[in-house]
């Protein structure tokens, strides 16, 4: 069965940073119940879900995605490239090693954010921007050169992170909304998508992924490909530039 982290958010949510959005009011009581939905949507889909301590005093702590990134049964632990999320690793570390990972670290002067690393098979594409510099993605390279995964780096500035502006559909197509998109002639099969909250999808299984409610005429297109799409309301999270990948690490051994 795969497994999934997750940490419910914390009530300091509102006060996460920001880069590219204007600051918008953030309803707590009501992020938790969409966090609560989508974490029950994983679940229905048969992930085994693993909740992760609450680190409530961090703002960001919500979106786990960026503190671990995992390729078969080797998780690289990250350097968050804002300095009020470095504690985010520490309490996302005792849960990779109860589960048995080997573990590598991100060191600075490097920083990566988790954002930032989409797979599409044995490539990897890290973006490069605000969070995420060149010696982070370096140690990442020689991290998992071994296992066989080949690293390139795409330039991100009109995002956040790169899975902001692009994911991938379970048959290795890259989608994205085009003017977030720093480049997609990157990309050998790319997708471009009608929403800007249609850029973000957790493939759930080879025939089906899970996306925000807020981007019908996108469920429409990936659906019209012969995807089941499972979508969740996020408003809340999307306000503070989060997107469902944000929300969860997909674990596969």
């Amino acid at each position: 069965m795969p497994r999934v982290l997750v940490r419910r958010p914390s009530p300091r949510l509102a006060e996460g940073e920001l880069t590219h959005l204007e600051r918008q009011s953030v309803d707590p009581d009501l992020a938790l119940a969409q966090w609560s939905g989508y974490v029950a949507a994983l679940a229905a889909r048969g992930w085994d879900v693993e909740e992760v301590e609450p680190a409530d005093e961090h703002a960001d702590g919500v979106f786990v995605e960026d503190a671990v990134v995992s390729f078969g049964h080797l998780a690289v632990l990250t350097s968050p490239g804002t300095d009020s999320r470095r504690g985010e690793v520490a309490t996302v570390e005792p849960v990779i090693e109860r589960l048995g990972y080997d573990i590598r670290r991100i060191e600075l002067p490097g920083t990566l954010d988790g954002g930032d690393v989409l797979k599409v098979g044995s490539t990897v594409y890290v973006g490069r921007g605000g969070r995420t510099n060149a010696e982070g993605i370096r140690q990442l390279s020689q991290f998992v050169a071994p296992l066989g995964f080949r690293v390139v780096t795409v330039p991100v500035s009109r995002v956040l992170h790169l899975k902001s502006g692009v994911t991938a559909l379970p048959d290795g197509t890259v989608i994205g909304y085009e003017p977030l998109v720093d480049d997609p002639t990157v990309y050998p099969e790319f997708l471009a998508v009608p929403e800007e909250h249609g850029t973000a999808v957790v493939v759930l299984d080879e025939n089906s992924v899970l996306m925000s409610a807020d981007a019908p005429r996108t469920a429409e297109l990936l659906a019209a490909r012969g995807l089941e799409v499972v979508t969740v309301p996020i408003s809340e999270f999307e306000k503070l530039e989060g997107c469902v990948t944000c929300l969860s690490v997909r674990l596969r051994d």
